[in-house]
């Protein structure tokens, strides 16, 4: 089997940077092509740094290119709370080798759409104010991208407000503009990637390497880890995995093919995903896949043979 050209896009917090170590050594099934910068967890300049800096981790100098530093038509607030002042758990890397592309981030994805014609796939785990500039600016991207797989969304509740997930509420309009495109939409939302989670023996299993990727791992997601623990969940979730791994390993993974809308208008529900998943009303259209459901087993021996397999 061919490689998928992947371009990825990211607000680089903890989970960010885990799918991103994910996706780099899970090379025999996806190649990275670039990577974009989003503001989200913390501010785009942060963002771009801690990515090159998780770029030089791997011993990998993929593009990287800086994008948009706030939301469309919202504030911006970053979620530090979870990800600390850095956003990858005030855990520290070197200064970055190299630095970031002079182009905007959607002009970059726009020509390696270009590139692979048509074959080309995105893996979104931040904001879709990047995606959504690229499709607004160039009418043409609808044809050029086999489909988008995000983290994000939620077919019931949200975790920033009672309707929202954190990235579609970052910036509803871009979201909106991504489900209305007519691009092929994989959602992994909060239902999944609440079922994806590592146990704290399962952290200090991926830790016990001591590898410079395993001990930055096991350093970046001790403030979450914690967080995480006070709310009772049965472990760490890692979101932003969920999109890497259904693209190398769909079967993990379980959905449904529905409708979905973003809510643009209303301050109570602003950034709720409405699909029509569970719902007797239908939309006249099915845009998205909805990942509902996950091995987590055998997710969590993806993680740890993967993120174990980096060697110093």
């Amino acid at each position: 089997m061919s490689k998928i050209p992947v371009w990825f896009d990211a607000d680089t917090g903890v989970d960010d940077a885990t799918a991103l170590l994910l996706a780099n050594k899970l090379d025999e099934k996806l190649q990275i092509v670039g990577i974009s910068c989003v503001a989200g967890n913390v501010p785009v300049e942060q963002v771009t740094e801690n990515t090159l800096r998780i770029c030089d981790l791997m011993k990998k100098q993929y593009p990287v290119f800086k994008g948009a530093g706030k939301p469309w038509f919202k504030e911006y607030h970053d979620a530090c709370y979870f990800h600390g002042n850095n956003g990858i758990g005030d855990a520290v890397l070197p200064k970055e080798s190299y630095e970031a592309g002079k182009e905007k981030a959607w002009d970059a994805l726009h020509e390696a759409a270009l590139r692979y014609e048509g074959q080309l796939e995105v893996i979104a785990v931040g904001p879709l104010t990047n995606i959504a500039t690229a499709i607004v600016k160039y009418p043409d991207l609808n044809k050029l991208i086999k489909r988008v797989l995000i983290m994000g969304g939620a077919a019931s509740g949200g975790n920033v407000t009672p309707a929202a997930e954190f990235n579609i509420y970052e910036d509803p309009h871009a979201a909106q503009t991504l489900f209305m495109s007519g691009i092929p939409v994989v959602m992994c939302g909060l239902e999944v990637t609440m079922q994806a989670y590592l146990t704290s023996e399962e952290i200090d299993e991926i830790h016990g390497h001591h590898s410079s990727v395993t001990d930055f791992y096991y350093a970046c997601t001790r403030i979450s880890h914690r967080a995480s623990q006070r709310l009772g969940l049965p472990g760490l979730c890692v979101h932003d995995a969920c999109p890497v791994l259904f693209a190398a390993y769909p079967e993990l993974f379980k959905g449904e093919e529905a409708g979905v809308y973003v809510e643009t208008q209303s301050e109570l529900t602003l950034g709720k995903t409405v699909t029509d998943l569970y719902s007797d009303f239908q939309f006249p259209e099915k845009n998205t896949f909805i990942v509902t459901d996950i091995d987590r087993e055998k997710f969590a021996k993806v993680m740890i043979e993967t993120l174990t397999s980096y060697r110093d």
